[in-house]
């Protein structure tokens, strides 16, 4: 056989073995891309994503969009060529699978944490854009869930609202755990509770239940040496009137501030937060209006380009890696708190843009 032949022949089947080996070996990395934007204003499939009854809401215009971010699934592995045409393509990010998914996370174990996620951020978008508002929110510690086969299955129930423990009032969550692990284990422990279908019955006219109480008296087990009776307390919130969030294939936490800002659009009189404007964002929100970091902060900014925004709301603490790379168009605002975001949404309506905090790469 001709040298010639022969070395293109080889160098044929050497590009055929790396062509196999780039579709099938497995690398361990996911991607992330931009997602799809809804405004929180404005309906999604066929029905508005904010729902307010019970309460006078007004007109709004322009924009208040969250944003989202496209990543593999947790079960989804990779191969080479992928790898590297994701990290060639500017629009997206290739990071190591642990970092989106530690601990071997299956996809069952993620879409539960994003639901709950996604949940506990509507719960405080909804408190933080009432307190906003200086409307009051009623709180109490309610039971969130019961351990299976832990002392206290059976005898408490997700909803119980816990009044007391040992006759000593309960006044926040962390309150129930510091009260039993005073106990040794062995040793009983008293909850003095509202039944969850009692307590459910005087929410639903926006009340705070307050009877029939019932006691309940509970064994403790050790648990890493400390006294437990297998359930979690949180907070729950009792609203005037009724806030529903529909948005489906949804999740996490990153949208509560958008979120947030809708509600507080919706209830203002006169509306129109934004006048007009296209303006989008993420951000976690807490109970007192706090706003947290979120990830895929640069493929959020471009998927809100890409939909049109003029204005990004961002996180404080996300500002330096959202000013490195700015889609030409799009202007960054920073923001700490919703009352943050509630005054540069006037200065947009306004139009005081040059005195709209921004953000600015490292060192600049």
């Amino acid at each position: 056989m001709p040298r010639r032949t022969a070395t293109l022949l080889a160098s044929t089947l050497m590009l055929i073995a790396l062509l196999c080996a780039g579709v099938l070996i497995p690398v361990p990395y996911a991607e992330m891309s931009p997602g799809p934007t809804v405004n929180t204003l404005g309906d999604h499939n066929g029905e508005p994503v904010l729902q307010i009854s019970g309460r006078k809401t007004y007109p709004t215009t322009g924009n208040l969009n969250m944003t989202t971010v496209r990543v593999t699934g947790p079960d989804y592995n990779m191969n080479l060529f992928e790898a590297v045409y994701g990290w060639l393509d500017p629009n997206s990010a290739v990071v190591p699978h642990k970092t989106l998914y530690p601990d071997g996370q299956t996809a069952e174990q993620a879409d539960q944490q994003n639901a709950e996620e996604f949940s506990q951020s509507q719960e405080s978008a909804k408190v933080a854009a009432l307190q906003q508002l200086h409307v009051p929110v009623a709180s109490q510690t309610v039971v969130g869930a019961v351990v299976k086969d832990k002392p206290a299955d059976g005898l408490l129930h997700a909803g119980d609202v816990i009044k007391a423990v040992d006759g000593k009032t309960v006044q926040q969550a962390g309150d129930v755990a510091k009260l039993v692990t005073r106990h040794k284990p062995g040793e009983k422990v008293v909850f003095t509770v509202i039944p969850a279908k009692d307590a459910a019955a005087a929410e639903k006219q926006g009340k705070r239940p307050a009877g029939p109480e019932k006691q309940v008296t509970i064994t403790t087990v050790a648990d890493g040496g400390r006294a437990v009776v297998g359930i979690q307390a949180q907070v729950d919130h009792i609203f005037p009137f009724t806030i529903d969030v529909k948005l489906a294939d949804v999740g996490g936490p990153s949208a509560g501030l958008m979120f947030a800002l809708g509600i507080v659009d919706k209830l203002t009189p006169g509306g129109n937060l934004t006048g007009g404007k296209f303006v989008a964002g993420t951000g976690t929100i807490d109970d007192q209006g706090k706003v947290g970091p979120i990830g895929g902060i640069s493929m959020k900014t471009v998927g809100a380009r890409d939909k049109g925004a003029e204005f990004f709301l961002t996180p404080a603490e996300n500002c330096t890696a959202a000013a490195k790379d700015t889609p030409s168009g799009l202007k960054l605002v920073k923001v700490g708190t919703i009352g943050d975001a509630v005054k540069a949404l006037e200065k947009i309506r306004n139009h005081d843009t040059a005195g709209l905090p921004s953000c600015s790469p490292a060192g600049r």
